[in-house]
């Protein structure tokens, strides 16, 4: 029996738009549900010697698992047993297979597709994702896993730049001791390293301590560790210890972001403090300095005619020992310092920065001029390089909405998997 195999061009074909296949009958039944069934137009090409077959065996139906088209559809498959003419070969027939449905197949690899982009892209929880397909949580669940043993080997990769910053993955939970019946407070930390250059994410470690990104940056190889020049870090002692002993040629550089928040955190420390000095309470909406508070962290160069001038009735009207206007030049200073353009004027600009701090003369400033002398080292690279954790903050934040709709993924090593899935089908797009 002899039967044609060249691609269909019915409308029909071209609506349900299934790569190799054509359109062969449709029938809807009295419940509303449609019945589309379809047959192969791929090559029937022998799987052991690849000659093209001519001559089909026999038929059977087979149900597919496959994309929604205007509403859902149960996607029959005509599917043929073909002989196989070779007559040396030993396999004399076979069942034809296609780049969409490949052997043992029970799904279309474009509802895999579709269903890994719901979940990865999108952010859709599994179940959710499920519910629209109308199949199981399992399949979903499959899906991902396979996807996730094709993730590229991290000791293949060439990363020049790196950067490290932890993120606490759930909420904090207590857990109380059988035998002292005491409890323990415990907040679950993951630390995520990230390729600068690129913005994926190259490994996941619990916990936010030396060990385990000292154990991860030990298991890369040593030409791994030796490609690798500039590692950016928020203000953290573990990291930089972990990457004194693992990463000793490279250079760390802190973050700008987390110092400049110290500088913000000084200030408000400030201000608190003079209001239990000056009124004995807290602030409140009626005094200047509550009310502009967040003026007063705003960067210098970003104020308004009018901000300025609010900003110097805050410093008369409600500091009465100049502390809170002395720690504002602080802070102002240490962010002319982060961002100048080379070693020579951070040098000139540390040195007016010490002589602000020596003139304030409060224990906030000096913790924070002792602070960036202890990471000054790093604070220059910064300035060299611009390095910072931004790509590494900006996947933190995927990360917190893929663990905001990642129902049903308990297990930590599903839920890596599928941060390092979307950070990889990122950079794929």
């Amino acid at each position: 029996m002899l039967e044609p195999t060249g691609a269909g061009h019915d409308a029909a074909s071209m609506i349900f738009n299934l790569p190799d296949y054509r359109v062969t009958g449709t029938v809807v039944l009295p419940d509303g549900a449609r019945h589309v069934t379809v047959e192969s137009t791929f090559p029937p090409g022998c799987p052991s010697c690849g000659v093209i077959a001519s001559r089909v065996k026999e038929r059977r139906c087979q149900r597919l698992r496959d994309i929604p088209v205007a509403g859902a559809v149960v996607l029959l498959w005509d599917k043929r047993r073909w002989f196989c003419d070779e007559y040396l070969c030993e396999r004399k027939s076979f069942c034809e297979a296609t780049p969409q449905v490949p052997r043992r197949a029970r799904s279309t690899r474009r509802l895999r597709e579709t269903v890994l982009d719901a979940v990865i892209d999108s952010g859709r929880a599994v179940s959710e994702t499920a519910m629209a397909f109308g199949i199981s949580w399992w399949l979903v669940q499959q899906v991902i896993g396979d996807a996730a043993l094709r993730l590229p080997d991290v000791d293949l990769l060439t990363p020049r730049m790196l950067g490290i910053d932890e993120h606490r993955y759930r909420s904090v939970r207590f857990f109380q001791d059988p035998g002292t019946k005491v409890w323990t407070r415990y907040e679950p930390w993951m630390t995520t390293i990230v390729d600068l250059d690129t913005g994926q994410v190259l490994g996941i470690v619990d916990g936010r301590d030396h060990k385990g990104v000292g154990d991860w940056l030990f298991a890369r190889p040593l030409h791994w560790r030796l490609g690798v020049q500039v590692v950016a870090i928020d203000p953290s002692a573990a990291f930089r210890k972990a990457l004194r002993m693992w990463l000793p040629r490279s250079a760390v550089s802190v973050d700008l972001f987390h110092v400049t928040m110290l500088a913000n955190d000084m200030l408000t420390t400030v201000r608190q403090g003079l209001s239990q000095q000056v009124r004995g309470r807290r602030g409140r909406a009626t005094d200047p300095a509550w009310a502009n508070r967040m003026l007063l962290l705003k960067a210098d160069e970003k104020l308004s005619e009018r901000a300025r001038h609010r900003l110097a009735g805050v410093f008369a009207a409600d500091d009465p020992t100049g502390s809170l206007q002395a720690a504002w030049q602080v802070k102002e200073q240490l962010r002319t310092l982060l961002n100048t353009g080379s070693l020579e004027d951070a040098a000139a600009a540390k040195i007016a920065l010490a002589d602000l701090v020596e003139r304030a003369a409060m224990p906030e400033t000096n913790r924070l001029y002792r602070t960036i002398c202890r990471w000054w080292a790093e604070i220059e690279v910064l300035i060299v390089t611009g390095a910072t954790t931004a790509k590494v903050e900006a996947n933190n934040t995927a990360i917190k909405h893929i663990k905001r709709t990642a129902r049903g993924y308990r297990n930590p090593d599903n839920y890596k998997s599928r941060i390092l899935l979307r950070s990889a089908a990122r950079m794929a797009a």
